[in-house]
């Protein structure tokens, strides 16, 4: 191999850094990992780990900045023609693309954070910046809303939470599945409950209440129940109350 060649096989320092941080804190545990161990393992200075990475948590989640700037940048580049919640959704999904672009770092990644207190309050400061985020476009397409801040507040933190559950679970598999299609199951949950848009102040009288009706299953008693919405109801909402009536116990303590 050719001095070139050596020198195009040889990762770039920010990934060397990284992968020597991560074979120590496995090799070592992470609080018995210092700064000097990871550098003198990468064969750098310690000037060149602070170029890249303020602290050593910042090692651990190597991607987080440019991922928080890849949203922030799709977010301002919206429109009046984007609906705002499926908007907040597709920029959630920046963030599984990043998880899911070296499966088996993540899975890594989250085990250590599992096992690290120092780590987890970290991860959690991150997560709380890209919900801000997600909050701060949500306002400014909900101004002159009422409770348009509250709204906006509540579907960030909605997205948040359902992406973060579906990734978890992904990661819980070790990283095997489609986590595409588990995350857009979650993010499925926060369209269906916020995706439409609230009606104006001006909106004209509602028009005849719409009528759910939902049959008995064949072996239980011959009833019908029929649950009264408003059109425009949230489809989870009539279920609920379907639910409600058919299993008063179930649904009690919810």
């Amino acid at each position: 191999m050719s001095a070139t060649d050596k020198a195009q096989a040889k990762p770039p320092m920010r990934d060397a850094l990284v992968a020597a941080a991560f074979r120590l804190f496995l090799e070592r545990g992470y609080e018995q990992t210092t700064v000097d161990d990871i550098v003198a393992l990468a064969g750098v200075g310690r000037r060149s780990f602070f170029r890249y990475f303020p602290s050593k948590e910042d090692v651990v989640f190597p991607d987080h900045e440019r991922c928080l700037a890849d949203m922030t940048a799709f977010l301002a580049a919206s429109g009046e023609r984007h609906e705002p919640v499926r908007r907040v959704c597709d920029a959630a999904r920046l963030v599984l693309l990043m998880y899911a672009e070296n499966p088996s770092f993540s899975v890594q990644r989250y085990r250590l954070t599992k096992q690290v207190p120092g780590l987890r309050a970290y991860e959690l400061s991150v997560v709380w910046r890209y919900e801000r985020a997600l909050a701060e476009y949500l306002r400014g397409r909900f101004t002159g809303r009422t409770h348009g801040t509250l709204h906006a507040d509540v579907i960030a933190a909605a997205v948040v939470a359902a992406h973060n559950n579906a990734l978890r679970s992904w990661l819980r598999s070790d990283g095997l599945g489609d986590a595409t299609a588990t995350v857009d199951h979650a993010l499925g949950f926060v369209q269906s409950a916020f995706g439409a848009s609230p009606a104006p102040a001006s909106a004209p009288a509602p028009a005849a209440p719409a009528a759910a009706v939902v049959p008995p299953a064949p072996e239980g008693p011959q009833d019908v129940v029929v649950v009264v919405a408003r059109r425009g109801t949230p489809l989870w909402r009539v279920v609920r109350e379907v639910e409600t009536t058919l299993e008063p116990d179930r649904t009690r303590g919810d």
